[in-house]
């Protein structure tokens, strides 16, 4: 067959279409179609924390705190897209995303009056994630693609796991990096508010994760887990990055982004034989700002969200 005859048929492999159901051949992404949501027993389980700069108070700067209900929807799915290379062409399957967040209720400290009450739109984020089926470099087979509207355009590249028995969810600090972590410091003054009195009676910034852990341990303890897959993304990893524009480069630059989803699929089935399915997310945007004491650079600081999803059965 001549080149032009393989590439007429590589591209009419090619698919673009929408749904809402699991689709095989998305690989370890295939179960994320559909719309995810904070319903039922995980109203509320969305948590943010972030530091801002604040030319008021002690420190200037300021420690926020989020609760939220989130819609997740993945639903355009475009297979077999080709990538030309002279040893071979790579297929990548990909799913497109859109993340909006409403606010519950929100905390900061000190006190600036800009929080915000429920109902607010904190979020709304177009993206993509990418399974690449071969060619693939080292232990890097995914890859999520974001667009913020504050300005920034992230590219994070990871692996994928699956396991029956599930992952260990990873116990983090919110503490900034770059000062004296120990919360006796005058300057984490504002952890250590939220530290003795956590936001909403359960959310501690300096142990974000600890939710995550409690909202999943009961349904692991009764043996209703029948397999979990892992999605690790890091925009540290390989040709990731994140751009952002002047002025959040010159304020607060968002430098680093870290991603890691865990969706359960349940023994449990839905009346219409699908599986129940929850979702769970931790993600760290390290942001940069202020000369750090210990120098060289800026101190980083951890702007950390974490949610507990269930995927809303299809029609």
């Amino acid at each position: 067959m001549s080149n032009s005859g393989q590439v007429e048929q590589h591209l009419s492999r090619r698919k673009l279409e929408s749904t809402t159901k699991v689709e095989p051949a998305l690989g370890p992404l295939g179960q994320l179609p559909g719309v995810w949501k904070n319903t039922g027993q995980f109203q509320g389980h969305g948590w943010n924390m972030i530091a801002l700069p604040f030319p008021m108070g002690n420190h200037d700067y300021r420690l926020l705190n989020n609760q939220y209900n989130e819609t997740l929807t993945f639903q355009l799915v475009d297979k077999n897209v080709p990538n030309r290379g002279m040893n071979g062409d790579q297929e990548v399957f990909t799913v497109d995303y859109v993340q909006a967040i409403e606010q519950i209720a929100a905390a900061d400290f000190p006190d600036s009056g800009l929080a915000g009450g429920a109902g607010l739109a904190i979020h709304h984020e177009p993206g993509l994630w990418l399974h690449m089926k071969d060619h693939t470099t080292g232990d890097i087979n995914i890859a999520r693609l974001s667009s913020i509207p504050h300005g920034g355009a992230v590219m994070a590249l990871g692996k994928s796991d699956k396991s029956t028995s599930g992952f260990d969810i990873p116990n983090i600090s919110g503490l900034p990096i770059g000062v004296n972590q120990d919360l006796t410091n005058p300057y984490l003054e504002p952890y250590a508010h939220f530290n003795n009195h956590p936001f909403k009676g359960v959310f501690n910034p300096t142990q974000p994760n600890d939710l995550l852990t409690s909202a999943i341990a009961p349904f692991f303890s009764n043996n209703q887990v029948a397999n979990v897959t892992q999605l690790k993304v890091d925009s540290a990893l390989g040709s990731g990055g994140v751009n952002n524009i002047p002025f959040v480069t010159r304020q607060a630059n968002a430098a680093e982004v870290s991603s890691i989803f865990w969706i359960y699929e349940l023994k449990e089935k839905h009346p219409n034989g699908e599986p129940r399915m929850l979702l769970q997310y931790t993600q760290t945007v390290m942001l940069e700002f202020f000369d750090s004491p210990n120098g060289p650079g800026l101190i980083k600081w951890p702007h950390i969200s974490i949610n507990t999803l269930e995927k809303q059965p299809s029609n």
